[in-house]
């Protein structure tokens, strides 16, 4: 676990390049991945990926929120080589009892939309091989943890030698319940008290889709390509 910062980022892009100076020691090794969680996870990690001089490439989580208060997250899916990986919040379900068949419905919706992003941010470029490199995971923030959870259990499948966790703010808690699933995380700044995500930045926009192309596109992976 990182602490080494104490007052608010620019934005976006300015949180990934503190973690591109802080993951520093693993630039120009071929056997590094970067993958950003869209959609404000990929602005982060493309100047990790710059920083690193790695290839970039996304894993695309989607949070189940809540009916009724959609920002608080039930749990997170993904989809990896054709497997679902679902993580559940059990803390919120336990304080928010969710009928199996409302939770079945959320998670329908949410896996639609996941490959409806997986096809706007990939096309037909296939993912970049995972399996035996050190899998460094970027997303903007965490809160309750669970997209970056289902990001872990996603990466997994891919059999790679190490996962890596990387964002520029987190609460506490979350950050300490996820250190025993990864092999190393970085974590500039976990204020206390921590409101939200947003609280971490100056401009904290919502990231679309064009946002997400420009920046894999500024890290050299175009959707609709095929590595040479």
């Amino acid at each position: 676990m990182t602490r080494a910062r104490h007052g608010r980022y620019a934005d976006r892009r300015d949180a990934g390049e503190v973690l591109g100076r802080l993951l520093s020691p693993s630039a120009d090794r071929d056997d590094v991945v970067v993958l950003g969680l869209p959609r404000g996870g990929v602005v982060v990690a493309a100047p990790v990926a710059t920083a690193l001089r790695a290839a970039l490439d996304i894993l695309v989580v989607r949070k189940l929120g809540l009916p009724g208060r959609p920002e608080l997250a039930m749990g997170a899916v993904t989809e990896v080589a054709g497997q679902v990986a679902l993580v559940r919040n059990e803390d919120v379900l336990h304080r928010w009892p969710v009928p199996e068949d409302v939770l079945d419905a959320v998670l329908r919706n949410e896996l639609a939309e996941l490959r409806r992003r997986e096809g706007a941010y990939r096309g037909d470029r296939p993912p970049l091989p995972v399996a035996g490199k050190v899998a460094v995971l970027v997303d903007d923030g965490l809160a309750t943890g669970a997209s970056m959870r289902a990001a872990v259990a996603g990466a997994r499948m891919l059999s790679p030698a190490a996962v890596v966790v990387a964002v520029p703010v987190g609460a506490v808690q979350t950050v300490r319940s996820l250190q025993p699933l990864v092999d190393d995380l970085v974590c500039p700044w976990m204020p206390r008290p921590f409101r939200a995500v947003g609280q971490a930045y100056d401009d904290f926009a919502p990231t679309d889709d064009d946002a997400v192309l420009a920046a894999l596109a500024a890290a050299g992976t175009q959707p609709g390509t095929r590595p040479g």
